[in-house]
């Protein structure tokens, strides 16, 4: 929403510019043309803020060139702190027009080379403010666009920088193009990244203090400091405290460096550099130069086999000219127009390190160094890889080569190879590295003649079927030890090179960590969860997935991926996985109170206080949140209720199953109907075939909610007193003193006649209020409304639990189809002793309500 701007009807009068340059006003007026020509006597300037710190000008950055930019500019420093037209320049008699449709920028041909976006009325005004913003105002002086919410490559004071923001590099001081370079906001951190890949982020730095685990919203400067808040500003959640200014800027150098610096007496003061050693960023050196001692300044070389071209420039190239790099695929087809047979690699030696190694992980870990090369021949987005000896981790390079980071003590056994295409035929890995021919390795290309071919195929599919046939060892048999050391061959030929896979774990060791499976704690659609004891003494539940749906080990290690690289602190973490044959085991940590259906639900043990209740409603909305906008894949739940929301010490939230529904059998209909989800916390629009968005797990959410206030399902049963009792005892039965209740229509009712105390959780007797009550039943009312675009989002619903945002009320109209489902389940409560077990379960279904227990299996 635009920032209305308030300041006297006069000042449109008497604020007039005067077209000669000597003097400039805050305020243009549509009708407007400005070129660098128009105002060269003043450097193209023809705007200036009222304080006079920052003006706008058809400006060029060095006196030199011919490319010129519509650019607000700092005046004291003259350093340009945002640019329209930065990959489409004009010369210096290209016009900028202002008209009542926005700003646009012709060349010297008239051929349009930038403009605003398409605004909601007419302008009536532009206008630079105090704080260097660039604005355009209608004519009641409200914002119709602003440059602070386009920004370039600079934040300057009073700026709020949203998450999902980007800044972009520019190519160099005198060429603003966009550059390789990019500083991304998401909800947690600052990530800073070169072509995709990551090489720095905010929460690891030295200076960074990290306050909290809310989600951050936006990212600000000010005279203290750099923060990244939440909680409508009010949560501070990384913090980096600077010295104190009356003006300062954070920018995203050419360089690829973050930089904060003030204004004091004239010139800039470099307060924050991210990264701070510069060897980190990607192309301190150049394309595949070697970079040391980087906190201080860069000392540059190149790697055994590879020689300075243009040092710093273009990098280091191969030695000997018959070999070129390789060219990566920029796409995900794994295709190349290269001919394997052509591949090779040129050895660096020891001692290297590549900037995304600590972001990305190793791609395979524990295999040898021939299994490494040929994950990296196989997928055309590898430029490169390096080999740690003791360990056996594969690190990659990807698709665009970067510099390397040189430390022969710290990464003395960490080898590393260059993909390249072969003139010559070079040596294999792990031999003499004397000369040049015996660092290099190609792919053993064999020819086989028609009737061999046939034979090594009968062979190979012989060999596939025998180990089908031995893929699980979780069903009592003895398996070799080649399932957690197989031979290179086999280790090759089972290989999966998925990016981001978390750690994969042997299926032995899965067996000696859970004792064969001996301690089940729990079971679901996915099959059974069973407590396990790593090495290192970290107790786990590895949940054995027996409802498979995907197809193969490919499809479901790449939702694996997906799931291991989300980490939030109301999320159970994903520790690892395993994969062997039709085996499919998930590692979480272990959470020490179970799942919270357990905990609410049970009438053994100390009842949940509210403070608690409140606490799980609020994490698992903060989880939900993330799981729908603070995470890189959006994530749908699409089966949110009490048995997947477990709890940590001290009730500590955590969502889990997320990221697994596309692993469910669709034939798990028992538990699910359409697609997935669990009858009871199904939203209306499963049942109409309507589009499926994250406003279905806000509907869920909603049901959850009002469980967690009731202490009950939301299926219970209710005596004529209106005293809830045993809605979860599987011994109750129905009688003449007592009713089903379907509480989301009780919680409506009650609602309108604010009667809220009635729906507490009557075992907690007098210690919660009607007010505290009122804020979550009105809460799960807004998420449960029947159009989902009425539902609040989820970053909306924390913002009303945390009181950041005003408690909304629940629009009956869009509850009332709660009426009807009520209407359905009395129906079964009057004809109880006239219906079987399976017509109940009819009843339910196309009611989408949940049975007790008592009257059936069903659930």
């Amino acid at each position: 929403m635009g920032t209305l701007l308030l300041f006297p009807a006069a000042a449109f009068l008497c604020c007039a510019l005067l077209v000669s340059g000597i003097s400039y006003s805050e305020f243009v007026y549509p009708n407007f043309t400005a070129s660098n020509l128009q105002f060269v006597e003043n450097s193209g300037t023809f705007l200036s803020s009222r304080n006079g710190s920052f003006k706008a000008a058809i400006f060029n950055p060095r006196s030199n060139q011919i490319n010129f930019y519509l650019c607000v500019i700092h005046v004291a420093s003259n350093m340009i702190i945002w640019s329209a037209n930065r990959d489409s320049p004009i010369s210096n008699s290209g016009k900028m027009y202002l008209t009542q449709e926005g700003i646009s920028i012709f060349d010297e041909k008239g051929n349009l080379k930038w403009s605003t976006p398409k605004i909601s009325a007419r302008v009536n005004a532009m206008m630079l403010n105090e704080l260097g913003n660039l604005i355009l105002l209608d004519r009641y002086n409200g914002s119709l666009w602003e440059s602070f919410h386009q920004p370039t490559d600079t934040i300057l004071m009073g700026q709020l920088f949203p998450v999902s923001g980007s800044l972009f590099s520019a190519l160099s001081n005198s060429d603003l193009s966009v550059g390789d370079y990019n500083l991304t906001l998401t909800s947690s951190d600052v990530l800073l990244q070169w072509r995709g890949q990551t090489y720095w982020k905010l929460s690891m730095d030295q200076n960074a203090f990290v306050n909290s685990n809310y989600m951050a919203e936006y990212m600000a400067v000010n005279r203290t400091g750099l923060y990244l808040l939440g909680g409508n500003g009010t949560v501070v959640i990384i913090q980096v405290a600077l010295p104190l200014s009356d003006f300062r800027v954070a920018s995203l150098e050419s360089s690829g460096h973050f930089t904060i610096k003030r204004f004091v007496a004239g010139k800039w003061v470099n307060d924050f550099t991210g990264p701070s050693d510069s060897c980190q960023i990607p192309l301190s050196c150049g394309r595949i130069g070697s970079c040391s001692d980087g906190s201080v300044s860069n000392t540059c070389s190149c790697p055994a086999n590879f020689h300075s071209a243009f040092l710093n420039s273009t990098g280091c190239v191969p030695m000997d000219s018959t070999y070129s790099f390789y060219p990566a695929c920029n796409s995900t087809d794994n295709t190349t127009d290269s001919n394997s047979s052509t591949l090779s690699y040129l050895k660096i030696g020891y001692g290297y390190n590549y900037f995304s190694n600590q972001f990305s992980g190793p791609v395979r870990e524990g295999v040898n160094l021939t299994v490494c090369q040929n994950l990296c021949s196989g997928d055309c987005s590898c430029t490169g890889f390096l080999y740690e000896d003791s360990s056996g981790d594969c690190y990659w390079m990807r698709s665009y080569l970067g510099s390397l980071m040189s430390d022969t003590e710290r990464w003395k056994d960490q080898s590393g190879y260059i993909k390249v295409l072969a003139g010559s035929s070079p040596a294999k890995p792990g031999g003499n590295n004397n000369d040049q021919s015996s660092s290099k390795f190609p792919l053993i290309v064999i020819v086989l003649l028609p009737s061999t071919a046939f034979v090594i195929l009968i062979v190979f599919l012989g060999f596939l079927w025998w180990r089908m046939r031995g893929a699980s060892c979780s069903e009592g048999s003895t398996k070799p030890d080649r399932y957690n050391n197989p031979p290179p061959s086999e280790e090759l030929e089972d290989s999966l090179h998925i990016p981001g896979l978390p750690k994969r774990f042997g299926c032995k060791e899965m067996e000696a960590a859970t004792d064969n499976f001996r301690t089940l704690i729990g079971s679901g659609g996915f099959g059974a969860v069973y407590k396990g004891t790593l090495p290192d003494n970290s107790v786990v539940a590895v949940k054995k997935i027996t409802n498979l749906g995907v197809q193969g080990k490919r499809e479901f290690c790449t939702e694996i991926a997906v799931i291991g690289n989300i980490h939030h602190v109301n999320l159970v973490k994903l520790r690892g996985f395993c994969a062997q044959g039709s085996l499919r085991l998930l590692v979480y940590e272990y959470m020490s109170h179970g799942s919270l259906d357990r905990v609410l639900f049970s009438n053994v043990g100390p009842v949940l206080e509210w403070q608690e209740r409140f606490d799980i409603a609020l994490g698992t909305a903060r989880g939900l949140a993330y799981l729908h906008g603070g995470c890189q894949h959006k994530i749908i739940h699409c089966d949110i209720k009490p048995e997947n929301i477990l709890l940590h010490d001290n009730f500590q939230a955590k969502i889990s199953d997320f990221g697994l529904s596309k692993l469910l059998n669709p034939e798990q209909s028992g538990l699910f109907t359409t697609m997935r989800g669990t009858r009871g916390y199904l939203a209306p629009e499963w049942l109409t075939n309507s589009a499926i968005s994250e406003k279905t797990d806000v509907y869920s959410y909603g049901m959850v909610l009002l469980e967690i206030v009731s202490g009950r399902k939301n299926c219970l049963f209710r005596t004529h007193s209106h005293s809830l009792e045993g809605g979860d005892s599987s011994g109750t039965s129905l009688s003449s003193g007592s009713e089903l209740l379907y509480f989301p229509l009780f919680a409506l009712e009650m609602y309108e006649q604010g009667r809220y105390l009635e729906l507490s959780d009557p075992r907690l007797e007098s210690r919660v209020t009607a007010e505290e009550i009122e804020k979550l039943v009105r809460v799960a009312l807004c998420c449960v409304h029947e159009e989902p675009s009425h539902r609040p989002s989820m970053a909306t619903v924390v913002g009303m639990l945390e009181g950041g945002i005003p408690l909304a009320h629940p629009r009956i109209e869009s509850l009332n189809f709660l009426r009807f489902y009520g209407r359905r389940f009395a129906e079964a409560s009057t004809v109880a002793g006239q219906r079987n077990d399976e017509e109940y379960a009819l009843l339910y279904a196309q009611a989408n309500i949940s049975l007790p227990t008592s009257l059936s299996g069903f659930r």
